[in-house]
C-alpha cells in the first residue's frame, strides 16, 4: 500500500520559485516510478513530470521544460519538484503520483497524494 503526502505549495509572485515535496510510505514505494500532475480550476488534470526509480530517466510536459526539475531521494522515500520562473498559468493543485514504471505514471498513475495548492500571482 502506497501513501503519499505533498507539501511545499503556497502563494508566490510570477518569476518566483517553489519546491514541492512528496513523502511516500509503504514498502511498495521501492522500485516505483513517481511523478507530478496538476489541475487548474476548470481544467483537466495534466501531467507535469515523472522520474524513474533510479532517477536516471525524467520526463516533462512541454509547458514546464526548462523551468521545473523533478528529483528523488529513495533513502528518504521522497520525490521533489523544483519550480522556477513560475507563471500565473502554473497555478493549480499539484498532485504527487506513483506507479510501477514511468510509462504507467505518465498514462495516469494508480497512487495519488492529496494535493498541494500552488498559486502564482501577476
Amino acid at each position: 500500500q502506497v501513501q503519499m503526502v505533498e507539501s511545499g505549495g503556497g502563494l508566490v509572485q510570477a518569476g518566483g520559485s517553489l519546491r514541492l515535496s512528496c513523502a511516500a510510505s509503504g514498502r511498495t514505494f521501492s522500485g516505483y516510478a513517481m511523478g507530478w500532475f496538476r489541475q487548474a480550476p476548470g481544467q483537466e488534470r495534466e501531467f507535469v513530470a515523472a522520474i524513474s526509480w533510479s532517477g536516471d530517466n525524467t520526463y516533462y510536459a512541454d509547458s514546464v521544460k526548462g523551468r521545473f526539475t523533478i528529483s528523488r531521494d529513495n533513502a528518504k522515500n521522497t520525490v521533489y519538484l523544483q519550480m522556477n520562473s513560475l507563471k500565473p498559468e502554473d497555478t493549480a493543485v499539484y498532485y504527487c503520483a506513483a506507479d510501477i514504471n514511468v510509462r504507467a505514471v505518465v498514462a495516469g498513475a494508480d497512487y495519488w497524494g492529496q494535493g498541494t495548492q500552488v498559486t502564482v500571482s501577476s
